[in-house]
Formats: C-alpha cells, sequence, structure tokens
C-alpha cells in the first residue's frame, strides 16, 4: 500500500546528495590547490602533470556507465559504500606518491572508480527517480553540493598549509568515509518504491488525484521506456554527449585544473588563489540553484545563457595582467561559477525530458562518459600549451570555443522536442 505524508522524503534525498557531493567531488575538484606544491616538490612539466587530472576524468566517465547501469539492475545501497571505500582508500594512498605515475594509478585511476560507484551516476538517476516532476529544480539542487565541493578546495589548502600536502591527503580521505559512510546507510534510497512511495508528481502525471491537492489532474500520455540500445541509436543522445565532452571535458576543466596556478602566475599568493577558487564553487552553487529556470524558459535558452557567461568569465580573465586587478577574477569567478551551475543540471535534466525510465541510469551516465572523453585533452592540453608557449591564452581561447559549440549541439539535440521521441 502506498503512504501519503506530508513532508516528502525525497527532499531527504536531496540533502544526502547535496552533502555527498561536496565530500566525494570535492576530493576532485581539491586537484587545482595540490598542482602547485606538488610542482614545486617534483618539478615535473604542467601539461605531464596537469595529466593527472584528465587521465582522472577519463577514467570516471568510463566508469560511469557502469555504475549507473549496476544502480538501474543491482542494489545502490550495496554498490555505493563500495566506492565511499574506494575513494578513501585512494586518496590516502596519494600521500605515499614519489613518482608522476604513482599519481596516475591513485589519483588517475582509482579516485574515479571509487568516485563513479558512489557519486552523481547514482545520485542524480536516484533525483530523476524520486521526481517525475521539477527535475530541473531538484537536479540542480542535488548538484549545489559538486558547486560547493569547489569550496572544498580552501579546506585542502588550510590543511596542505598546516600539515603539507601529504597529510592533506589523510584529512580529505578521513573526512569523506567518517561523514558520508553512516549518512549512506541511514538516509540514501535509490528508489521510492523502497520507502512505499510514489514519486513527487507522479499522480498528476497519471491522472491520479494528487495527494492533499482536492482535485484530479489530466492524465498525460505515458512516456515511451528507453533502452540503452535504443537511446544509443538516436542523434538526439550523441549532441548532448558532445556538448558535456566539449562543455565541461575540454572546456571547463581545461580552466579549472589550470586556475589556481595561472592567479599565482600573476603575482597572487596561493590563499588568495585558493579563495577565487572557492568563489567560483559558491556561485557555480548559486548557478545551480536556479536551474529550475530551465523548467520555465526551457533547457536550450538555459544552455545559451550558460555558454555567455561562461565566454565572458574568460574574457576577464584573460584581461587579468597582474596582481593589482582582483575584481577582474571576481568577474571571472562569478560569472563562470554561475554559467558552469546552470548548465550542468541543465543539460541531465534535457536528457531526462527526451530518455528517462527504468534504464535512465546507464544512459544519463553516457553523458559522463563524454565529458571524460573531452578531458583526456582538456588539462593536459591546457599544461602543453603554456609549456611550449609560456601562456595560458591559447588555451583560453580554446575553452571559449568549445563553450559555444556546446551550446549548439544543445539545440541540435533539442529537448524542446522531446514528445515527437515518445511513443
Amino acid at each position: 500500500m502506498v503512504k501519503r505524508t506530508r513532508f516528502f522524503y525525497g527532499w531527504i534525498v536531496v540533502g544526502f546528495t547535496v552533502v555527498s557531493m561536496v565530500l566525494i567531488y570535492g576530493i576532485r575538484h581539491s586537484f587545482s590547490v595540490f598542482f602547485p606544491p606538488i610542482l614545486d616538490e617534483f618539478g615535473w612539466g604542467r601539461g605531464s602533470t596537469a595529466f593527472i587530472m584528465s587521465l582522472s576524468i577519463l577514467m570516471y566517465g568510463l566508469s560511469a556507465p557502469v555504475a549507473g547501469s549496476l544502480g538501474d539492475r543491482w542494489k545502490p545501497r550495496k554498490v555505493m559504500p563500495i566506492g565511499i571505500a574506494v575513494l578513501g582508500l585512494a586518496t590516502a594512498s596519494c600521500a605515499f606518491a614519489n613518482e608522476l605515475w604513482h599519481f596516475y594509478v591513485l589519483f588517475g585511476v582509482l579516485t574515479p572508480i571509487g568516485t563513479a560507484f558512489s557519486g552523481w551516476p547514482l545520485l542524480g538517476p536516484a533525483l530523476a527517480n524520486w521526481f517525475s516532476k521539477r527535475r530541473g529544480l531538484t537536479l540542480g539542487l542535488g548538484q549545489m553540493g559538486g558547486g560547493l565541493s569547489f569550496t572544498y578546495g580552501m579546506f585542502a589548502e588550510l590543511a596542505i598549509s598546516q600539515l603539507g600536502w601529504r597529510y592533506a591527503f589523510f584529512v580529505l580521505a578521513g573526512t569523506l568515509v567518517a561523514v558520508l559512510l553512516p549518512l549512506h546507510f541511514l538516509f540514501f534510497h535509490y528508489r521510492p518504491e523502497n520507502k512505499g512511495v510514489r514519486p513527487y508528481g507522479a499522480a498528476e502525471l497519471s491522472g491520479v488525484e494528487a495527494p492533499n491537492s482536492g482535485r484530479a489532474v489530466v492524465k498525460n500520455t505515458p512516456s515511451r521506456d528507453w533502452t540503452l540500445r535504443q537511446a544509443m541509436g538516436t542523434y538526439q543522445l550523441w549532441f548532448l554527449v558532445l556538448s558535456q565532452s566539449l562543455y565541461w571535458g575540454v572546456g571547463a576543466y581545461m580552466v579549472l585544473a589550470h586556475q589556481v596556478k595561472f592567479t599565482e602566475d600573476a603575482g597572487y599568493s596561493s590563499i588568495f588563489s585558493a579563495s577565487i577558487f572557492g568563489l567560483f564553487g559558491i556561485f557555480h552553487a548559486v548557478g545551480q540553484a536556479c536551474a529550475f529556470i530551465s523548467d520555465r524558459i526551457g533547457r536550450e535558452k538555459t544552455i545559451t545563457l550558460a555558454a555567455i557567461l561562461s565566454i565572458g568569465s574568460l574574457v576577464a580573465l584573460l584581461s587579468v595582467r597582474d596582481s593589482f586587478q582582483p575584481l577582474l577574477l571576481y568577474v571571472y569567478a562569478t560569472c563562470f561559477g554561475c554559467g558552469s551551475g546552470l548548465y550542468s543540471p541543465t543539460i541531465v535534466a534535457g536528457a531526462a525530458d527526451i530518455f528517462h525510465g527504468r534504464n535512465f541510469g546507464g544512459i544519463a551516465a553516457l553523458l559522463l562518459t563524454g565529458m571524460g572523453v573531452g578531458a583526456v585533452i582538456g588539462p593536459w592540453l591546457g599544461g602543453y600549451i603554456y609549456d611550449i608557449s609560456g601562456s595560458y591564452s591559447g588555451a583560453f581561447l580554446l575553452c571559449m570555443a568549445c563553450f559555444g559549440f556546446a551550446c549548439i549541439a544543445v539545440w541540435i539535440a533539442a529537448p524542446r522536442n522531446a514528445a515527437r521521441l515518445k511513443g
């Protein structure tokens, strides 16, 4: 029997997702603050060192479909603790790294596998399962943790300044395991059926009288239940994957991997540089919280706004020449944070508009695969361009082009026309 309660448990899942995203992705996004001290200690090239990040996101993208498919077919409550344990152990082991290949294996291979099996490939579909309506809002709220994870770099920078970069890895790993494992067992449920409730808005979409509404809603036509193979046969999915690859894989992660070092090169302190990274994270969360506008103005228009903000942010960043222009860095962090924050949940909501069903976990994870493939190029290429030119200008101009093409790809995929693919 389905329970009807005034408080919907799905909001607890949203809250759990926010906390999880901060702790899980805070480890990956802290790479920028570990980047300078690792360079200083070992003297490796920026391209080869930044490839740690490229490899990490590639492995994350390759692992995500496996994690998402397991979520569709198996029990995420058993999968996620394993992912958390792998991520924690791999992060702690980075403290013992002395060779570049050590970082490639630990941070580049093992941590992203742990991230995929505990992070968004399971959390994102869980939110889509819990909410049939207001997905743009709930996915945006859930991903606020991803935005706040960039502020985690300030916590990592504090640990580095007090304990050194090696012990800082222990701090991040210990915080992850001590906080997240208990919360997972207490609060996480992948499907509303596990709690004996229906998804938010399901009654309205099925034409059943909504609880406490006092009225019936017109019944909608059931949507097609896509399989992964069927979705892969559509050009819409591949253009969404291409957009994610260009925006996040090549563009955003090229900038994020190098922004702390860029500001240090301009004459700013490591603490100030990390604070700009943290400011970006705050406005990234603001952008994610505002992603509900895609429910009103459409996914394509929201992505266009995100691209405009992101391109404008890099114009400001490229204008920084010395340590007397902090205002430009604030403009960069604000605009890029809001733009990338709007983009992330909107692209997932657009995919859900077209392909949501029992197999959506595996389908949505392909977007992360696209991000991973693009990231093979992004952080490494940014470092390589600097190594051969002594400047990040060419790299950041390339990022601006990627943001523009990512926007065009979403317009071609056209989530606004999702109803035409349902049957």
